[in-house]
C-alpha cells in the first residue's frame, strides 16, 4: 500500500525505512528537505491515490495539532489520519472529532520500539473504528516485530495512547529500581564488581528485562557512569499516567515515586538518575547531559 509519513527523525525515519522493506510505497515529509520526499504537506497528499492513509510522526501538542488541522485542509472524505507520536489520548478524541467531521478517519498508535525498531519491530497500542484500523492495518504488520504478539486494537480512538501512557508509567518505575539497586550495590564496599552482578542477573532471575540488557550495556560503555550527569527528564507521559490515576482514583504509587525521583534529580547530581539517563539513551537515544555539564 501507499503511506504518506510526517517527520522523519529518529523514530520515522527508521519506521519509513522498515515500513519499505516489506514493500510498501512511503512518501516521507519532514521539515528538514534533507530527510524529505516532498517539499510540503501539499505534495505529499498529491502525491498518494486515494483513498489515502497519512501516519504524523512529530511532537505531541502544538505541532500534532497543526499538522492535524493542515491535514483536514488537505485530504478528502474516505482518507485516514494516523497519530503515532506521543499525544495525550484527549488530543486524540479531539482530533477524531475534527477529522470527522470532514468524513475523515482517524487512529491513534502508541508505538514502542526506540532506536531499536527498525531491525526488532515496533510494538504497537492502537485505538479508533475497526473501519479505519483495518485501512491502516497492512503498515500494522509491517511495523510490528515478527511473530504473534507485538500489536493489539486496544479499544476506541484514544485507547492506543493511554495504553502507551500506562506502558511508559511501568517503565519509569521499572528503570527506578534498577537504579535504586545499581547505587545500593555500587555504595557498599562488599561489592567489589557491581557490573558483572547486573551481567549475571541477565540469565535465570526472575528480573532479567531486555531494559537490564541495556543497563549492562550501558555500563560496559562507562562502567561507573561517571561520564554521565545525575540527571534524567520526563517526556510528560509519566505526568500523565500519575493524573489519570487521580482521576480513577487507582492507586500508582511505585509510578508516582518514580516520577518524583526524576524531579529530584533536577536538584542535585543523583547516582540512580545516572542509570536512568543511561537506559533512556540506550533505548530511545534520548539526550544525556555529561559530568562535566
Amino acid at each position: 500500500m501507499q503511506l504518506g509519513l510526517i517527520g522523519l527523525g529518529k523514530m520515522g525515519g527508521n519506521m519509513r525505512e522498515r515500513i519499505r522493506r516489506a514493500g510498501h510505497t512511503v512518501v516521507g515529509y519532514d521539515r528538514n528537505p534533507d530527510l524529505s520526499d516532498v517539499s510540503d504537506l501539499a505534495e505529499l497528499v498529491r502525491s498518494l491515490e486515494a483513498p489515502r492513509t497519512v501516519w504524523v510522526m512529530v511532537p505531541a501538542g502544538a505541532a500534532t495539532q497543526s499538522t492535524v488541522d493542515e491535514l483536514g485542509e488537505l485530504l478528502e472524505p474516505g482518507d485516514v489520519v494516523v497519530d503515532g507520536g506521543n499525544s495525550r489520548w484527549t488530543d486524540d478524541e479531539k482530533h477524531a472529532a475534527e477529522l470527522a467531521a470532514k468524513g475523515i478517519g482517524f487512529v491513534d498508535c502508541g508505538v514502542s520500539g526506540g532506536v531499536w525498531g527498525l531491525e526488532n519491530g515496533y510494538a504497537l497500542m492502537y485505538g479508533g473504528d475497526p473501519e479505519h484500523v483495518a485501512k491502516v492495518q497492512p503498515v500494522f504488520e509491517a511495523l510490528k516485530p515478527e511473530g504473534d504478539f507485538g500489536a493489539v486494537h486496544a479499544g476506541k480512538v484514544g485507547a492506543g495512547h493511554f495504553a502507551k501512557m500506562v506502558h511508559n508509567g511501568i517503565e519509569y518505575a521499572m528503570m527506578q529500581a534498577y537504579a535504586e539497586g545499581w547505587e545500593l550495590l555500587e555504595k557498599v564496599d562488599s561489592v567489589t564488581d557491581v557490573r558483572e552482578v547486573f551481567r549475571s542477573w541477565q540469565e535465570g532471575t526472575v528480573i532479567r528485562s531486555w531494559l537490564l540488557d541495556l543497563a549492562v550495556d550501558a555500563l560496559d560503555e562507562d562502567e561507573h557512569l561517571d561520564k554521565l550527569r545525575g540527571y534524567a527528564q520526563d517526556s510528560g507521559e509519566g505526568r500523565w499516567t500519575v493524573e489519570a490515576a487521580i482521576d480513577n482514583a487507582v492507586p500508582l504509587p511505585a509510578i508516582t515515586a518514580s516520577l518524583f525521583a526524576r524531579f529530584a534529580s533536577r536538584q542535585e547530581d543523583s547516582p540512580q538518575m545516572k542509570m536512568i539517563a543511561a537506559l533512556r539513551n540506550q533505548f530511545g537515544g534520548h539526550a544525556v547531559e555529561s559530568a562535566e555539564q
